[in-house]
């Protein structure tokens, strides 16, 4: 790992596999609060994160890579940054008509849901497939 004060370690990971792991010189993604940018030297922080796209600027190529998180835990040290996302999916494997079914699936559960729990976890689910959408858009202008 190399640690110069222009590169920040980052490391993508899920509960099945490591994501991304690398060095970026900036890293983008939807904190709890509103979207976070990481530069190196960041300040310690940890923080959940939204469902939504991590927009990570490789060191080594320049080029963007993006990785799908569905939620999750961030850590940030000076020197590294930590995602601990519920779900994680590279950039360059969202597919937008599996992303579009399981979003009209969540749409019709929440509206035939028959308790507050159900709703819940079919707003949830509709928020993610939501965020997965508008992340595969953003990739596709580029």
């Amino acid at each position: 790992m190399a640690e110069t004060a222009h590169t920040i370690h980052v490391d993508v990971v899920s509960a099945e596999e490591s994501i991304f792991s690398g060095e970026a010189k900036f890293v983008a993604l939807p904190g709890e609060m509103g979207e976070l940018g990481i530069y190196p030297r960041h300040t310690p922080l940890i923080t959940r994160i939204k469902p939504g796209a991590v927009r990570i600027e490789r060191a080594d190529t320049g080029e963007e890579e993006f990785v799908f998180v569905a939620g999750g835990i961030l850590e940030v040290q000076p020197n590294s940054v930590t995602v601990l996302a519920d779900t994680a999916i590279r950039g360059h494997d969202l597919d937008e008509a599996k992303a579009l079914e399981a979003k009209k699936l969540a749409e019709d559960a929440m509206r035939n849901a028959k308790s507050d729990i159900d709703l819940a976890a079919a707003t949830s689910e509709f928020a993610t497939m939501a965020a997965q959408l508008a992340a595969i858009q953003r990739l596709r202008k580029k």
